[in-house]
């Protein structure tokens, strides 16, 4: 069963910087949309960044200037580099992707598993 699969959270003190990875856990015949969530406790799971394909990019208001999305279509990973980081984005960060495994099926939508990061000094 095709995964992905995180990694990069940890505990990080406030203006600090992290790095997340997604990647997929086995070869994909297409992926479009790629992108990342988090859920901090007690609340709603929100959009953090999203990439397409091509490159084009949307953030979250809360984030526009701090953090960055990137991909490699090669190894099926999409990045999330997050500088001056802040304790409200403290949360679990979820990766996410529209994906087709293979040419005779269709795309579907694929969440990871989580990874926390916790902006604390």
């Amino acid at each position: 069963q095709v995964q992905l699969v995180e990694s990069g959270g940890g505990l990080v003190q406030p203006g600090g910087s992290l790095r997340l990875s997604c990647a997929a856990s086995e070869s994909i015949f297409r992926i479009n949309v790629m992108g990342w969530y988090r859920q901090a406790p007690g609340k709603e799971r929100e959009l953090v960044a999203t990439i397409t394909s091509g490159g084009s990019t949307n953030f979250a208001d809360s984030v526009k200037g701090r953090f960055t999305i990137s991909r490699d279509n090669a190894k099926n990973t999409v990045y999330l580099k997050m500088n001056s980081l802040k304790p409200e984005d403290t949360a679990v960060y979820y990766c996410n992707a529209d994906m087709r495994i293979t040419s005779w099926l269709p795309f579907s939508n694929y969440w990871g598993q989580g990874t926390q990061v916790t902006v604390s000094s």
